[in-house]
């Protein structure tokens, strides 16, 4: 048989135990998602739910929150990225909702409605250039997107049956600041100056410093644009 790792948990006396967490946020990127109402009113929502394939983000979020029923309605959204220097302005919106009357499971767990997230958050709208909902200005990162498709989870045939959606965003266009741009490429960003915040089990979190390069690394980051 093969020698015993150091990855090996059992060489080190530790035994993996089933458990059953109510939530699986083993760490995940933190964002504000700018939408607006069938009015055009802008809301703006903490969320820690997204991933990306190639052009397209997926979203999850609770589809009787605002900014559920704003994708169902106008299908359109700015993920906004903030480095770890804005942490203050995404827990400014924690316990908070664009619902009115704020729903009672909401309301017991302490959540109150605020109509202008911008100015509870401390941050600043600006125009996107594609959707219509509005960027935060202070953030370093803003992904303009389009619902491509929405899925009910759960099992539920549709979207107004379903507790969650999983909503897929394809990317319109994509603003970064100039520091973050990779020297010499005019469209790559330079991982060791982004430094995205992180949601680890609703505690805030920042990357460490890289352990080592990927072999990845040594296919060019064009390739994957086809």
């Amino acid at each position: 048989m093969g020698t015993v790792t150091s990855l090996d948990a059992h060489a080190h006396g530790t035994r993996h135990a089933p458990i059953s967490p109510a939530i699986l946020y083993f760490g995940s990127q933190v964002s504000l998602l700018s939408t607006v109402d069938e009015e055009g009113h802008p809301n703006l929502a903490p969320n820690s739910s997204v991933w990306w394939l190639g052009q397209t983000a997926m979203l999850g979020v609770a589809a009787r929150s605002q900014t559920g029923r704003n994708l169902l309605a106008n299908g359109e959204a700015v993920i906004n990225l903030p480095s770890i220097a804005g942490v203050d302005a995404v827990d400014r919106l924690a316990l908070t909702t664009g619902r009115s009357p704020v729903p009672d499971r909401k309301a017991a767990a302490g959540y109150r409605h605020v109509r202008d997230k911008f100015a509870e958050a401390g941050v600043r709208p600006i125009a996107a250039e594609t959707v219509a909902p509005p960027r935060v200005a202070e953030f370093p990162v803003h992904l303009e997107g389009r619902v491509v498709t929405i899925h009910p989870m759960g099992g539920t045939a549709t979207p107004a049956e379903a507790s969650l959606l999983a909503v897929e965003l394809g990317i319109t266009r994509v603003h970064v600041v100039e520091s973050l741009r990779m020297p010499g490429h005019a469209n790559r960003i330079d991982p060791g100056r982004w430094r995205p915040l992180m949601m680890n089990f609703q505690r805030f979190f920042g990357l460490g410093d890289e352990t080592m390069p990927s072999r990845l690394a040594s296919i060019d980051e064009e390739w994957y644009r086809g």
